[in-house]
């Protein structure tokens, strides 16, 4: 670790130690990681990839925070803050969008992954381009929001995503474009192949501006009205099962409001577990387990958890 910090340091990368994770999720839960490290750029967001690995220390790339679960005692390593990049949002006007309506007009969004989704949304409102409504109110960063192809209200980032930027696991930057990026419900190949989003782009048509405001507000009214917003979750809890919806089949088996510890199945959406305040990651995989259990029994299905736990 001395090593790192050192070569940190000498390469000007911003960091600190022992950083309370929970201040850094929206679970507001985990304990302290050993590095926090604050690249400000794409290169020194590599470079702290590869000094990461030339000391010999395991890292994690972290975005909003907005789907992860870390574990009480905290991250042994350096945990990389892809939102702490400062980087802007382009558009190149006048794209075609192969297999798209040849009729209307596309625009190219380019954004790099540390910016947050809402911005991406209030960038393509600015400029009138739809198709990125859906995301409006989804709580993550660009990076994170391809990585698990997010999505909402019938959209995912797959409709509207081109290409993809990424550090490659052999320190080889590319760019690929969506369709190598097996992209399907919550999966993309970085869940695979090791590398590290650097920016993403997007070809979203011209629209109406105030059909598109329309919308965004329409979705973030149902968001509000619906989700405990106003409780420290990870979101979903849960991934969709074939043939039903997590949800219901929580709320089937009465155990809205079920609790364990600090943590509890939502009483306004029973697909969100909530941080009822002190919860612990322990007493997440607990109620998580055993509401799996319980719904397993009662109606046949296994549902599987859609949080990203972040081992030790």
């Amino acid at each position: 670790m001395e090593r790192l910090k050192e070569a940190l340091s000498a390469a000007g990368i911003a960091y600190k130690e022992n950083e309370p994770l929970c201040a850094h999720c929206t679970f507001r839960i985990g304990g302290p990681a050993d590095l926090f490290v604050l690249p400000e750029n794409e290169e020194q967001l590599c470079a702290a990839i590869r000094l990461a690995k030339e000391a010999g220390v395991k890292s994690y790339l972290l975005g909003n925070g907005s789907n992860i679960l870390f574990e009480d005692a905290g991250y042994r390593g350096a945990v990389i803050n892809v939102s702490a990049m400062k980087s802007g949002i382009g558009v190149i006007e006048n794209i075609s969008f192969p297999g798209k309506d040849p009729a209307l007009t596309y625009d190219a969004v380019v954004v790099g992954a540390g910016q947050m989704l809402s911005s991406l949304c209030m960038a393509a409102l600015e400029n009138s381009l739809t198709g990125l409504e859906f995301a409006y109110g989804i709580p993550g960063t660009v990076g994170g929001a391809v990585y698990m192809n997010a999505g909402a209200y019938g959209g995912e980032m797959k409709d509207v995503l081109a290409s993809v930027r990424y550090l490659t696991g052999e320190g080889e930057i590319v760019e690929a474009p969506a369709e190598q990026l097996d992209l399907r419900y919550r999966h993309s190949i970085f869940e695979e192949n090791g590398g590290c989003i650097l920016s993403a782009k997007f070809y979203l048509a011209r629209g109406s501006a105030s059909d598109i405001r329309a919308k965004m507000d329409d979705l973030m009214a149902r968001r509000r009205d619906k989700q405990p917003l106003d409780k420290p979750s990870a979101g979903s809890t849960f991934k969709r099962p074939v043939g039903a919806f997590a949800a219901a089949l929580i709320d089937q088996c009465g155990l809205r409001g079920y609790r364990h510890g600090g943590a509890a199945v939502s009483e306004k959406h029973c697909g969100f577990v909530v941080n009822l305040g002190g919860a612990t990651c322990a007493d997440v995989l607990a109620l998580c387990d055993e509401v799996r259990a319980i719904v397993k029994e009662k109606t046949g299905y296994d549902l599987e958890k859609e949080i990203r736990v972040v081992a030790a």
